[in-house]
């Protein structure tokens, strides 16, 4: 798999984003500073793979810019990203009571973040330089060929 410049970097901010967010509900929910420290940054590290291959798989598609774009992808976002807070916050307290709490507050929050994180990027032409240089020029060769 390719790198890429913007799947990177949208993945760090989107990632810096989360895991303030995490420490923040995982604090508050157990009550403990350390344990929304240790859940914050194993998650930052297993959900910065995962969101980067989530991104790679939706770079990949065809889907217009459309607010339902951005919905569908925030869902399947989430979705993953629940399961990992769950999971590791069950296996880091010891109570899945706890990783379900803290999953589920996270679930709501994240989203709206989320939606608002890949509205913003996707106006930002960040590592798009190739892709809009394509652009352009199938729009240059329509324009001559239309023109004959």
């Amino acid at each position: 798999m390719k790198l890429s410049k913007r799947h990177i970097a949208k993945s760090i901010s989107w990632r810096l984003i989360g895991t303030i967010d995490t420490f923040i509900f995982a604090w508050l929910i157990t009550g403990e500073i350390q344990e929304g420290l240790n859940l914050s940054v194993i998650t930052t590290l297993t959900k910065f793979i995962w969101y980067y291959i989530h991104e790679r798989y939706w770079f990949s598609l065809s889907f217009p810019n459309t607010n339902k774009r951005h919905i569908i992808k925030t869902f399947s976002w989430r979705f993953i990203g629940t399961i990992d807070t769950i999971l590791f916050g069950w296996i880091l307290t010891g109570n899945p009571l706890t990783g379900l709490k803290i999953g589920g507050v996270e679930t709501i929050s994240k989203m709206i973040l989320y939606f608002g994180h890949e509205k913003l990027w996707y106006k930002i032409n960040f590592g798009l330089n190739m892709r809009n240089r394509a652009k352009r020029l199938k729009k240059i060769k329509e324009k001559r060929n239309h023109k004959k």
